[in-house]
């Protein structure tokens, strides 16, 4: 029997001393919270801060963990975290075309996937947290 391959995501949602959120504007989903695979030997929050810094060049200090999304038919595990920024520069890079801080109703009204919406609206209710939202979806994403 062959062992299971898991992904296993991390991503921060990043909001301001202006109540803003920072988003992405990704090449292939479009506007989203920044964040990508966790490496090997590296903690979650480690990867939540490493890829908002590759994404955006802002460099991040995590508030809490807020949970999980799990895609269980595609064995992928997504972290969420809610931080903000301390230092850096927006800054476009080969992950992301685009990068802003937006006013929270806007910036959700950017995030066309629904999943993601989903995940961001989660992590800006409190009275969620924390959360393991487990689901069924064999398409990629």
């Amino acid at each position: 029997m062959k062992p299971p391959k898991h992904i296993l995501s991390a991503a921060a949602i990043v909001v301001n001393d202006k109540n803003e959120l920072l988003l992405i504007k990704g090449p292939r989903r479009g506007w989203e919270m920044p964040g990508g695979q966790v490496e090997e030997g590296e903690s979650l929050s480690q990867a939540a801060i490493r890829e908002t810094r590759e994404e955006s060049g802002i460099d991040i200090e995590i508030i809490k963990f807020c949970g999980i999304f799990q895609n269980i038919g595609n064995s992928i595990c997504n972290t969420l975290f809610l931080a903000k920024p301390i230092i850096g520069e927006l800054t476009k890079s080969s992950e992301s075309l685009d990068v802003g801080f937006f006013p929270i109703d806007e910036a959700l009204n950017k995030v066309q996937w629904k999943d993601f919406r989903q995940r961001i609206e989660y992590c800006l209710k409190p009275e969620l947290q924390p959360f393991c939202v487990e689901f069924m979806d064999t398409q990629n994403i």
